[in-house]
């Protein structure tokens, strides 16, 4: 089971976390894995940015917010006689990062493995907390790193887990717990390169952790414990009427959560795929609700045709690439501009292309406009420079809507319906992408559209309550 962050955002919700834990404790083994409180992992992020411009009194000032906060919980949370011995563990913890912080303030710079070790001490504390008040429940636990169980590569950051020797490592640590009744909580987030230097997974990194740690055991579930209720068919900001999916597959969570819906990361549901793991997406705020099981192929009972949900997302730019004139091949600057994104490890959300001109445009999220432009800029430079290529065109005034469902493959007339109903709100489509899957239907429009088309498009699919 993972919690994430808002589920262990405070002392009421690490209570719910480990009630959560030890009533399926007392039914089966259980391995618990945690994020960072709330807002720390930003916190932390944020002093080391302080220490690399030497800002010593804001470094300090935020280091004290670190304090408090978890001093507080661990008061609030744990009996008198036990709070003196765990104090001194989270002060041990919060000093291991100010350690680091004050290092790079001396380098006057932030290597990605410093960053990496000290940002996983929002987890460490959270999981020590967890742990800690599970023991003064009279359930054996015990918190465990993440990095003596996940085995990765060298890329700090966004580091890939090695299956083969997670698999060994989680053997040697998390099986020995298990087998002797124990309780393990697990850090999210970090492991280790196989020489023991810290690492962190990136995007979704908590969930990735959970996923790779329950396909190294062989768990029978994965739950996944949030603040929502489980996968909706839309935003219910966007859409009142939006409702909880009963079941979705492997596939359609992998669209939605690419495509910006909060659902598990793409990367988090690869490990569990292979082994067939089901994984549910629960809420941890209203335990009554019965969350959304993400499985292999669906139910007949729920494999409607036509789509199952739609998101959709802002933060997005839209970059277009064209040749000045016939002399060069399109296809070449394609497959360069695409080796490039593969080099800054940017995710292309949408790509499509026009034949005859051999123009193309991709999306990409705004926050790496600035790591694609250079990578293409270098890539491609002597083409800009000798006039072969047009400038890049960047549209910031756009959104993506994703029209997401295994039941709309093969089915007639439904891409006519959509764009009918987009067209009836009076958005213009600027561009459209679809696989040879039919599992997803990509469409970019003006920024001002998005939420009218979104509206549309869940009404006109019939897929609200």
């Amino acid at each position: 089971m993972k919690f994430g962050g808002t589920s262990m955002g405070s002392a009421a919700r690490i209570r719910v976390a480990a009630e959560i834990s030890a009533e399926q404790h007392a039914k089966r083994p259980v391995v618990s894995v945690v994020s960072a409180m709330s807002k720390v992992t930003d916190l932390l992020l944020d002093s080391l940015r302080k220490a690399e411009a030497g800002d010593q009194a804001d470094l300090d000032e935020n280091v004290k917010q670190l304090y408090n906060r978890h001093f507080e919980v661990c008061r609030e949370l744990l009996p008198a006689a036990r709070q003196e011995m765990v104090l001194a563990g989270v002060h041990s913890l919060i000093s291991e990062f100010s350690r680091i912080a004050k290092g790079m303030m001396m380098l006057g710079e932030r290597p990605p493995r410093s960053i990496d070790e000290a940002i996983a001490i929002g987890e460490r504390l959270s999981a020590y907390l967890l742990a800690e008040y599970l023991e003064s429940q009279g359930i054996l636990a015990a918190a465990v790193n993440a990095a003596d169980v996940i085995a990765t590569d060298a890329v700090f950051g966004n580091a890939t887990p090695l299956m083969d020797h997670t698999r060994q490592r989680a053997g040697k640590t998390l099986h020995r717990l298990l087998e002797e009744g124990i309780l393990p909580v697990v850090t999210g987030f970090n492991g280790s390169t196989l020489d023991g230097r810290p690492t962190t997974l990136g995007r979704g990194g908590s969930d990735f952790s959970a996923s790779t740690i329950a396909a190294a055991l062989d768990a029978s579930e994965l739950w996944i414990w949030t603040d929502v209720d489980g996968i909706m068919t839309g935003d219910p900001r966007l859409i009142p009427d939006a409702r909880v999916l009963d079941e979705v597959t492997y596939n359609e969570a992998a669209e939605l959560a690419y495509n910006g819906a909060k659902v598990l990361h793409p990367r988090t549901l690869a490990p569990l795929v292979e082994r067939g793991i089901p994984v549910w997406s629960k809420n941890s705020f209203a335990l009554d609700k019965p969350g959304t099981k993400i499985v292999r192929s669906l139910a007949m009972a729920h494999a409607a045709r036509g789509p199952h949900a739609v998101t959709s997302m802002t933060d997005v730019v839209l970059v277009s690439i064209e040749p000045a004139n016939s002399v060069l091949s399109g296809t070449k600057v394609m497959a360069r501009a695409l080796e490039a994104l593969d080099r800054a490890n940017v995710e292309i959300l949408a790509i499509t292309s026009s034949s005859y001109r051999q123009t193309f445009c991709f999306l990409v999220r705004q926050s790496e406009l600035g790591t694609v432009t250079d990578h293409l800029e270098e890539s491609l430079s002597l083409e800009l420079a000798h006039g072969y290529l047009k400038p890049f065109e960047v549209d910031k005034d756009v959104g993506l809507i994703a029209v997401v469902g295994e039941g709309m493959k093969g089915t007639p007339g439904l891409a006519g319906r959509i764009f009918t109903a987009i067209s009836k709100r009076n958005v213009n489509i600027i561009a459209i992408a679809q696989g040879s899957s039919e599992l997803t239907i990509a469409i970019v429009v003006r920024r001002e559209g998005l939420e009218s088309a979104v509206k549309a498009i869940h009404q006109e699919c019939g897929l609200g309550r």
